[in-house]
């Protein structure tokens, strides 16, 4: 069976000037980005749907991505996969006292069990400081600094949120969310009243923002919500054109009334399966 350092050997004969594939030699750091988004949504789509039999293959593709950009950092005299190794383990020693209580990754494990609250506190007392370290000028140290802007909008809205929440810049219980999400709502029925497109797109992302905020005190992760809320409208739409298509009608010819009909036949056909 293959082992890592054949993936790395592999990554280097792929990127031989002389060798290796002229595909492989053509990308940059950029280049690879979106592939690498692309392989971690795979990632999390095999485990939605419980697919264990490729999952191995999804986090190959993921792990290649990590082996690529090491590889073209390697290349440029920068850091090697070996660095991105040592620098994630470290990270999470020193992320966890309560485990690691000498920082001996092979010591003895006789660390006292912790609360899960204790532990989540001193994980992120760990990551401020971490964070001020970084900080070339500390007067400008933030909360919100190290949230990647190409996170997905909704994730990076929680993650903003949880961050504000830490210093009580936050909604003490979900209600006061709820009559947020309806003031909101008024705002946007405003802008659409007047027509003004900017003020339109403005007043949707701030009710998308504030949902996302109610998703969080709700303790529900809106991103996934959302792919589930897509998992169902794709559904519910297969079973439309299926069910016009066994009957011989176009999907173009049909009516509202007539599609809204369908679409709650999929609704009570989906209510009827086991689990459901």
């Amino acid at each position: 069976m293959y082992q890592l350092d054949d993936l790395l050997h592999l990554m280097a004969r792929l990127r031989d000037p002389q060798h290796g594939c002229p595909w492989d030699l053509k990308q940059s750091y950029a280049t690879i980005v979106p592939h690498t988004i692309e392989e971690a949504y795979e990632v999390a789509d095999a485990i939605e749907r419980s697919d264990f039999e490729h999952l191995p293959g999804e986090l190959g593709d993921l792990l290649f991505q990590v082996v690529y950009y090491s590889q073209l950092a390697r290349e440029e005299g920068r850091f090697e996969f070996a660095q991105v190794v040592d620098g994630i383990t470290r990270k999470l020693i020193r992320r966890h006292p309560h485990v690691f209580v000498d920082g001996d990754l092979y010591g003895a494990p006789d660390a006292a069990k912790l609360e899960e609250a204790a532990v989540k506190q001193r994980w992120e007392e760990l990551k401020a400081e971490e964070r001020a370290e970084k900080a070339a000028v500390p007067e400008q140290l933030s909360l919100l600094d190290d949230l990647p802007n190409a996170l997905p909008a909704l994730s990076r809205a929680v993650k903003l949120q949880k961050r504000a929440a830490q210093v009580g810049f936050d909604w003490p219980e979900a209600l006061p969310v709820v009559d947020k999400v309806r003031e909101e709502l008024d705002e946007v029925l405003e802008a659409m009243s007047e027509n003004d497109p900017q003020a339109i797109a403005e007043e949707i992302g701030d009710l998308l923002f504030v949902v996302t905020n109610l998703a969080r005190h709700l303790k529900v992760d809106p991103e996934t919500a959302l792919r589930s809320a897509n998992g169902k409208f794709e559904r519910r739409f297969r079973f439309i054109e299926q069910t016009l298509r066994a009957a011989g009608q176009a999907i173009e010819n049909c009516s509202l009334e007539q599609l809204d009909a369908l679409w709650g036949e999929a609704k009570k056909q989906e209510k009827r399966l086991p689990g459901c």
